[in-house]
């Protein structure tokens, strides 16, 4: 974060210039967005913060998890086609244990500022937390020991949890009230999210005898609609959100947000009748020639954001997310070359790193770095004359670690699999380890510094 300081409640200047220099109060309503429309009253909106900081924490503590199951694991990782075992607890540690943690965390606290509403009541989120986190624990080890029936147990909890996270945002949209680009893609990571808990459960009753469509048809609508539906909807409909606002740019035109999500459903929709059988081959390139349309428009709104908005200098978590766009496009490319059997065995582990950990993740943890000092601030304004910045709640030298550790983790991960070599992924996992440690400082310090700010204003107000 650049550090600015600012006012309780004020986080965005009131008019920010369009790119061609025109005052914004010159334009029609409609058309002049900005940061300060949708943070207007945030504080009233947010969660309290051991809400939305537990979701962050965990997730920080599963990504080191992740990291360590992957050594155990590295064996069979550089053509990695699925089974039980440490591999695939490795998958779904960062999966369900940091991807969908921080989703979950996110949009809890993102959307109800987005929608102009509180969340009515707090014990949903806690109530899913508390399910949530323990299922997926109990599916890594399950996983990991390729224990089938304690795999089953964790994923009832697992779907208990997400069923319940589901109502919680249902109802969030519902009485949702502009934005309808960010609630659209919402939706439809809403309704992904259903064909998800259908196609896990299934997968995971299939070891235990109780599977409710056959693996081939659950494996292939699970990993497109958890990837690119749920957690990729998600990922694309809050950036509408996070980037022009650490950007300070103009929120993007919503008829092209629109016209994005309509891409991303479309290729959702194919993905869902080729995994019945249904011409398979055909439809799964329309996917993904529907899917790179959509990721192009999306890209070029961000890029406009980042290009017109006051701030420039983004640093290290926005290199991030540039990196995870290139990465979301080479996925795509490498989801052809599965498509069309191309003739190299590692296509699929190519495929699934350039998706999850070159994507999702690196995304996920750039946003983070952003998202925490920022909420901290906000929570540790309340009362205050003077509220901290985020950048005097960041610990620079943990996120300089962990960026270096994550990016040499991520291209030794893409050369173990071209050279098929499970020692370099052992390395590759140390070297994400002492990452994924270093953004845990990172998170520890800024909870720290939040706790130390709130007290310390709590003795000012005592004393006067």
């Amino acid at each position: 974060m650049s550090g600015e300081p600012a006012r309780a409640g004020s986080f965005a200047p009131r008019d920010v210039p369009g790119p061609a220099g025109r005052d914004a109060d010159a334009r029609p309503r409609k058309a002049r967005s900005t940061p300060a429309a949708f943070l207007g009253g945030a504080i009233g909106r947010l969660l309290p913060p051991s809400i939305p900081f537990r979701y962050f924490g965990t997730a920080t503590l599963f990504h080191v998890l992740a990291w360590l199951a992957l050594l155990a694991g590295a064996e069979g990782a550089p053509r990695f086609r699925g089974g039980l075992g440490w591999t695939t607890a490795a998958l779904h540690l960062v999966t369900l244990g940091v991807l969908v943690m921080t989703a979950i965390g996110a949009s809890l606290q993102l959307l109800p500022v987005a929608t102009r509403q509180s969340v009515r009541h707090t014990y949903g989120p806690v109530l899913v937390f508390w399910l949530y986190v323990p299922g997926v624990a109990i599916v890594a080890v399950g996983m990991g020991f390729a224990w089938p029936s304690v795999l089953a147990a964790g994923a009832l909890l697992i779907a208990t949890g997400l069923a319940v996270y589901a109502v919680v945002l249902a109802r969030n949209l519902f009485g949702a009230r502009g934005m309808p680009g960010i609630v659209a893609h919402v939706w439809v990571a809403w309704l992904s999210l259903a064909v998800v808990l259908i196609a896990a459960l299934s997968l995971a009753g299939a070891y235990v005898g109780r599977a409710a469509l056959p693996r081939e048809i659950a494996l292939a609508l699970h990993v497109p609609f958890a990837a690119f539906g749920f957690m990729g909807m998600l990922a694309l409909g809050l950036s509408y959100i996070v980037v022009p606002m650490f950007a300070l740019a103009r929120m993007p035109d919503e008829r092209a947000t629109l016209v994005s999500c309509a891409l991303a459903a479309l290729a959702l929709l194919a993905t869902a009748v080729a995994a019945f059988g249904v011409a398979a081959v055909p439809l799964r390139i329309a996917a993904i020639a529907a899917g790179a349309c959509s990721v192009a428009l999306h890209v070029r709104l961000m890029s406009i954001a980042l290009r017109t908005g006051m701030r420039r200098e983004l640093g290290p978590s926005f290199a991030l997310v540039r990196i995870a766009w290139g990465m979301l496009a080479a996925s795509l490319l490498a989801a052809l070359g599965v498509v069309l059997d191309a003739p190299f065995e590692g296509m699929p582990a190519l495929f699934g790193v350039a998706l999850i950990a070159g994507w999702l993740l690196t995304f996920v943890l750039g946003i983070l770095q952003r998202i925490v000092p920022f909420l901290a601030s906000m929570h540790a304004a309340r009362g205050t004359a003077r509220p901290p910045t985020p950048s005097s709640l960041t610990s620079a030298g943990a996120l300089r670690v962990h960026f270096i550790a994550h990016l040499a983790a991520l291209a030794l991960l893409v050369l173990a699999i071209v050279v098929n070599s499970p020692w370099i992924v052992r390395v590759a996992a140390i070297g994400g380890t002492v990452g994924a440690v270093a953004f845990l400082v990172f998170f520890s310090a800024a909870v720290r510094r939040m706790a130390a700010s709130r007290k310390n204003a709590k003795e000012a107000v005592a004393r006067a």
